[in-house]
Order: C-alpha cells, then sequence, then structure tokens
C-alpha cells in the first residue's frame, strides 16, 4: 500500500519528458538511475528525496492521476487540460515547453475549394473530442468525433473522414500525408498541474515545489 505521505509527481512519456527533466532536476529532484534507462520497464522510481516518487505515464493519464490524488503534482499539456477539465486540478504555472499547437486539417486538394464558413455538420477524426465539439459548437456546427487515438493523419486518405483534429508542431507530418491546416483551434504548453486537495492540506510542502518550478522555468 501506498505511503499517504509520499509526494508523488507524474511526468508524461514521450517527447515532452525529455523536455521536462531538465526543469525536473534544476527544480531539485532527481531520479534514481532506473529512470534513465531505456530497457527498464518500471513505471514508479525513488529520488534524491526520501519523501518523494516520480511515476512515468502516458500523456493523457497525468492529469487524470493528479485529479483523482494518486499524484500531488505533475506536468500535462494545456490540450488534456482543455480535454478532461477537470476541476480538481489548479495549473498555476506554464513551463513553456512543449510547445505546439491545435488544429484542424484537411487534404490539400479539398483545402483550395472548400469554405468552413459553410459548414453546418462535419465528421471529424481527432484524440480530443471535447474540445473538438466545443470548438465547432461555438459556431453552430454540428461535428461528429470519431474517436481515434494515434495516426488520425490517415483517416482522410482512408475514408474514414475528411479532416482531423490533431496536434501540429512543425507541420511536416501533415504535409507528409497530404493534408493542410485549415483552422488554429488553441496555442499549446505544458503546465505544472497541482491537486487542489493536496494544496489545501499540504499547503506550505506544495507551494514550495511550485516556487521552485518557477524559479527553474524562469532561468530556462
Amino acid at each position: 500500500m501506498s505511503d499517504p505521505q509520499k509526494l508523488v509527481l507524474a511526468l508524461p512519456k514521450g517527447r515532452i519528458l525529455d523536455e521536462a527533466m531538465p526543469l525536473v532536476r534544476a527544480a531539485g529532484i532527481e531520479p534514481e538511475a532506473d529512470f534513465d534507462n531505456p530497457k527498464s520497464r518500471a513505471l514508479r522510481f525513488s529520488t534524491n528525496h526520501p519523501h518523494i516518487d516520480i511515476i512515468r505515464v502516458r500523456a493523457f493519464d497525468v492529469a487524470t492521476f493528479v485529479a483523482f490524488g494518486a499524484a500531488q503534482i505533475g506536468i500535462a499539456g494545456n490540450d488534456v487540460l482543455m480535454e478532461f477539465d477537470y476541476p480538481e486540478i489548479y495549473a498555476p504555472l506554464d513551463l513553456k515547453i512543449g510547445l505546439c499547437r491545435l488544429a484542424v486539417a484537411e487534404p490539400a486538394d479539398l483545402a483550395g475549394s472548400d469554405d468552413p464558413s459553410r459548414w453546418s455538420h462535419i465528421r471529424i477524426a481527432t484524440k480530443y473530442p471535447a474540445i473538438t465539439a466545443r470548438h465547432f459548437s461555438r459556431r453552430g456546427v454540428q461535428a461528429e468525433c470519431i474517436k481515434l487515438n494515434g495516426a488520425m493523419e490517415l483517416a482522410p486518405s482512408l475514408g474514414l473522414c475528411r479532416r482531423i483534429v490533431d496536434l501540429v508542431s512543425t507541420g511536416s507530418t501533415l504535409k507528409a500525408n497530404g493534408l493542410v491546416e485549415i483552422e488554429h483551434i488553441a496555442d499549446v504548453s505544458s503546465r505544472l498541474i497541482v491537486n487542489r486537495a493536496a494544496l489545501k492540506t499540504r499547503p506550505q510542502e506544495l507551494s514550495g515545489w511550485i516556487e521552485r518550478f518557477r524559479e527553474a522555468a524562469d532561468a530556462a
């Protein structure tokens, strides 16, 4: 059973982890050696602080672990925060890492003649059905969202739908699959997030770590 006094830091696997770790270390948290072992299958790691552990989970799951109190603090993109909109999460700090954007894209040969202002109903593939539905609802467009967890760019070419909503960084993946951006939804960056209940019960400890991460982000 987990030690209730442990502070658990949830970090996302993948690309963002490479950008997050310099900030984690600059804030004074150093994980055990196994954390950097590419062959390790472990998901929970001790640190140089006996009362702090790190868990490494999927980016979408960081917010869930923090919202439900399994982790007290974490790093998550604001795309994830917008999708789930957990009231239990407080996001006090933009770390200015993981910079990209959430966008609507469609095949280049369609974009030349398409007029988004005339849409009334669209079918769209995305990992972000809640954000997508809200975005189009504000324009009076009914969006039929097909939930995919990856390879969104294949959907138009295989006839699943004509448009997608996905994260875009350089745009090279879209271009390689014959797609172009036609609409910007939101800029995305990674945030330090905290469980609101934990912040109330452990205010001094968590406020201290927020400030350490703030100093690390400012220095970077």
